[in-house]
């Protein structure tokens, strides 16, 4: 939660400061400089400084062209900025100065963009809103950390000079959270997609269902939420989405420039449905709810019609919720599946996610069956995963199929950073957070084609996770490093040079309310708040 804020009291403060100046004739304090471009998370493609800063001030408007997209952009960025500056920033499509975003012709791609700020004003230039978007988290962090807090702070507001030029290295920048086996309510979702815009996420991977708990709503099986849904693990409470929850998260994500990947994990990590519906079992007998944390023990009957009819049912309503492109069918960890039952059920499930408009994602196990052409398979592996395993994944991409990387032992979001970390787990080991970093996505699988790496993805499974604040702390400062990965040029991974813009966000978390991690890893001391 925010601390309080004390903004009474450091106004009264500057007064003191000013009268005791004027009376002794001590020199002012040097003016306020501005934070230069290149502190940025992620590291900007081209970053060219030059010239005077740009000041927003009581009289700064923000200008935007006539597109219903522009304009919501700019409205987003005088959310931010008119409780902590304490200014009207109206939006409007008239005028000079102050801070322009315009869409335009240029090479900047679906989501690139060009920053340009002197004197006069600051201008963000895209081809298409996503660009807008992510050009305004830039300048949100060329701003002081001040700028996040949600009442009026002293400022100065400048914006550092020059031009930045940036395009992302990768199309999917994801984070996973899984609401199965702890369930997070909507505000909660809506929470966690606002720290992953800041970072220029573009994926909101939603593990929905598990043993633990489904948590969406299906008309057609309405005890799968109802009844499945009902617990999570420990024995709490559960809870699940509505199909209006739901469209919210979506809509939401969708204002930050998210896409929302739902996942249904199968043909195991299916215990909430098989206990909600005996007919989806061999044996016609429902098992009872699950609130451990095993995982493997589980499976859809692959030799029953009505698990068929059941898929094609959930994977239907759910793509009509959906207006993305993919849907996630699990895969992982189906121990209780024989090798050919698995291939069978795959070769029945994904025609069915095809036949509803969607390109199937699947976690790496996907490529031990046949990947449906145009299929992703996210591998979670670690660097000692077997080179068998490893070279099925290779290779399935160099067939076609696309790579999302996910390696458990450097972005699992879960994991413990060190033996002492309250929460999380480490069967994959312990994650600090240059292990986190310091890697290359493109040359990480042998045997993978670079053009088959589709982007990376950093995952939150919930065994031990159960608010926001457990949330948070897991996730930062990790998070800021694997959105890094998967935006900025392979070339500017440097972790010592990293480190340092990493300690520089600190100030900015606490003005979120954001509790992260204190790494003995990183200098958090060495960068001014």
């Amino acid at each position: 939660m925010r601390q309080p804020h004390r903004t009474f009291r450091l106004l009264g403060s500057l007064l003191l400061v000013a009268m005791a100046a004027s009376v002794t004739g001590a020199a002012p304090a040097p003016a306020a400089s501005p934070a230069p471009l290149d502190r940025v998370i992620p590291a900007p493609a081209s970053v060219a400084p030059g010239g005077s800063p740009y000041r927003i001030t009581r009289g700064t408007h923000i200008r935007v062209d006539g597109s219903r997209e522009t304009r919501g952009v700019g409205e987003y960025l005088a959310r931010i900025l008119r409780p902590s500056t304490g200014y009207r920033l109206p939006v409007t499509a008239h005028g000079a100065g102050g801070i322009r975003l315009r869409l335009a012709e240029g090479s900047f791609g679906a989501e690139g963009y060009r920053l340009d700020s002197g004197r006069d004003g600051v201008t963000i230039t895209a081809a298409k809103p996503a660009g807008l978007f992510h050009g305004v988290q830039t300048l949100r962090q060329l701003l002081p950390a001040a700028v996040e807090e949600d009442s009026v702070q002293p400022g100065p507001w400048l914006v550092a000079g020059g031009t930045i030029t940036d395009t992302p290295r990768y199309g999917w920048r994801g984070a996973m959270l899984d609401v199965s086996r702890h369930f997070f309510t909507v505000d909660q979702v809506k929470r966690y997609i606002d720290q992953l815009a800041l970072y220029k996420i573009n994926k909101l991977h939603l593990h929905l269902s598990d043993d633990q708990g489904w948590r969406i709503a299906i008309d057609s099986w309405p005890r799968l939420a109802t009844y499945g849904g009902s617990t999570e693990v420990g024995g709490g409470p559960g809870g699940f989405y509505t199909k209006a929850d739901y469209r919210e998260i979506v809509r939401y994500a969708a204002s930050r420039y998210l896409e929302v990947v739902p996942e249904i994990d199968m043909p195991g990590h299916t215990n909430a449905a098989l206990a909600s519906y005996a007919d989806l079992n061999c044996d016609g007998v429902a098992p009872p709810l699950y609130t451990g944390t095993e995982v493997g023990f589980s499976s859809l009957c692959v030799g029953k019609e009505i698990t068929y009819d059941f898929v094609d049912d959930v994977i239907r309503e759910l793509a009509a919720l959906t207006p993305g492109r993919y849907l996630h069918i699990g895969g992982d960890e189906a121990h209780s599946t024989s090798h050919e039952d698995y291939v069978k059920f795959m070769d029945r499930v994904q025609p069915i996610v095809a036949k509803y408009g969607k390109t199937v994602v699947g976690w790496h196990q996907l490529t031990g069956a046949a990947p449906a052409k145009g299929a992703l398979a996210q591998y979670w592996g670690l660097d000692g995963t077997s080179a068998e395993e490893k070279a099925r994944v290779a290779k399935a991409a160099r067939s076609g199929t696309g790579v999302i990387l996910s390696p458990a032992d450097r972005v699992y979001l879960d994991m413990k950073y060190t033996k002492d970390t309250p929460l999380g787990l480490s069967w994959a080991g312990y994650v600090e957070v240059q292990r986190s970093y310091d890697w290359d996505p493109g040359a990480y699988l042998p045997g993978v084609p670079g053009g088959a790496v589709r982007g990376v993805e950093a995952p939150m499974w919930s065994e031990t996770l159960e608010n926001s604040e457990h949330i948070e702390f897991m996730a930062f400062p990790r998070l800021p490093g694997v959105a890094e990965l998967g935006w900025s040029p392979a070339a500017s991974h440097d972790w010592e040079r990293y480190k340092v813009r990493l300690a520089a966000q600190a100030g900015r978390w606490d003005a979120l309310g954001i509790g992260y991690y204190r790494s003995p890893q990183v200098p958090w001391g060495s960068a001014g708040r």
